[in-house]
């Protein structure tokens, strides 16, 4: 039989600084809990500065925590799309419009600290990396490998905030 499961991890992630996420282990749960024997994991995030990716788990951490590859990536996508430093110098985003809109939202932080719309670096990012990422899920385990892992990135390091990545797992029961 044929199922379908969704399920939202909600992440908190830090300001000042670009926040990853390993998401194996909820991902493998999340697997385990549902008893898919074959199928496809989907994992999306539907943040536009944030990203999903695979990659290798390392275990050697920078002096932020940060894994190796993750410093490693993080230091190459800056060197493409520097941080975004004030309106209208290396980026267009965002335009007067944009800003305008922002600061007529309900409740808008953008009124407030209008900085925070300095991200275009980090929707650049997000957009060249890519919001999802399929895997298949073989006699009931996720085909990560030795060493593969899912993380969720959100390059928007203006603040910390709240963000959800969702799970969506399709395929036949055991």
């Amino acid at each position: 039989m044929i199922s379908i499961y969704h399920h939202t991890l909600d992440l908190e992630t830090q300001g000042n600084k670009t926040t990853f996420f390993n998401l194996k282990d909820q991902c493998c749960l999340f697997v385990l809990e549902k008893k898919i024997q074959n199928g496809i994991l989907v994992v999306q995030s539907p943040h536009t500065t944030c990203a999903i990716f695979f990659e290798e788990m390392v275990h050697d951490v920078d002096a932020l925590g940060d894994e190796f590859l993750q410093h490693d990536l993080s230091k190459g996508l800056n060197r493409i799309f520097p941080k975004q430093l004030s309106y209208d110098d290396e980026y267009q985003y965002p335009g007067p419009k944009h800003r305008d809109f922002g600061s007529r939202l309900p409740g808008s932080e953008f009124s407030i600290h209008p900085a925070i719309l300095l991200n275009g670096d980090a929707h650049c990012k997000g957009s060249l990396i890519g919001s999802s990422s399929i895997f298949t899920v073989q006699d009931g385990e996720i085909n990560f490998g030795t060493f593969g892992s899912v993380y969720f990135v959100d390059f928007d390091g203006n603040r910390a905030r709240k963000r959800h990545c969702h799970l969506c797992l399709i395929g036949e029961t055991f």
